[in-house]
């Protein structure tokens, strides 16, 4: 048990350092990935859906970004997890609001619960759909008035661009790998190198 606890503990500590390793580029890719996925879901926002009244960027967002374009490696961050993990927790939150309309106590924990339980069964455990799961609950009356559509748009939507920058920007160098299923980044360098 003592070898065990101690293994654990030099892993632990191994994985904190590497974590906390000032590397530029990886902090350059990160930034750009982030700037550009969130950069174009606002363009979205604040030109082109516009006229529609529509929303297009969601705080959850900003979550993922962090997982998709600087934590690129957790399992947490792969696209599966992305579009899954956002997309059924729409489903959930927008659901919860429908049956607990006027129950904020019980619609909001509901959502937040449930979404957690169908990501874990679903294996696409994505901790930013949690709060888009919420964000249907507690939104603005904009947000609410959508209902289903918020599944659609904003939520599958901007996981789509998040995911196509993602695709792009980290696997512009040879350091950087996303997603981590080997084959599925063979056929995305190959694109872009093509590209």
């Amino acid at each position: 048990m003592k070898k065990r606890i101690t293994r654990s503990l030099r892993v632990s500590k191994y994985i904190i350092y590497k974590e906390t390793l000032v590397d530029y580029k990886e902090h350059f890719w990160s930034f750009l990935g982030a700037f550009i996925g969130i950069g174009l879901i606002t363009f979205f926002q604040s030109k082109v859906v516009t006229h529609q009244e529509n929303i297009f960027l969601i705080g959850s967002f900003g979550a993922s970004s962090v997982l998709v374009y600087g934590s690129i490696q957790s399992p947490l961050a792969q696209p599966r997890n992305l579009i899954g993990g956002h997309v059924l927790s729409a489903l959930i939150g927008v659901t919860a609001y429908k049956l607990f309309p006027d129950m904020l106590w019980l619609s909001a924990p509901f959502a937040v619960a449930m979404s957690i339980v169908l990501m874990q069964i679903t294996k696409t455990l994505h901790p930013p759909g949690g709060a888009t799961a919420l964000i249907a609950v507690i939104g603005s009356e904009k947000i609410k008035h959508l209902g289903y559509w918020y599944v659609i748009s904003p939520v599958l939507t901007g996981c789509l661009i998040m995911l196509a920058v993602a695709l792009v920007f980290n696997n512009i160098t040879s350091h950087r790998s996303y997603p981590t299923d080997k084959r599925f980044t063979r056929i995305v360098r190959t694109f872009l190198r093509r590209g």
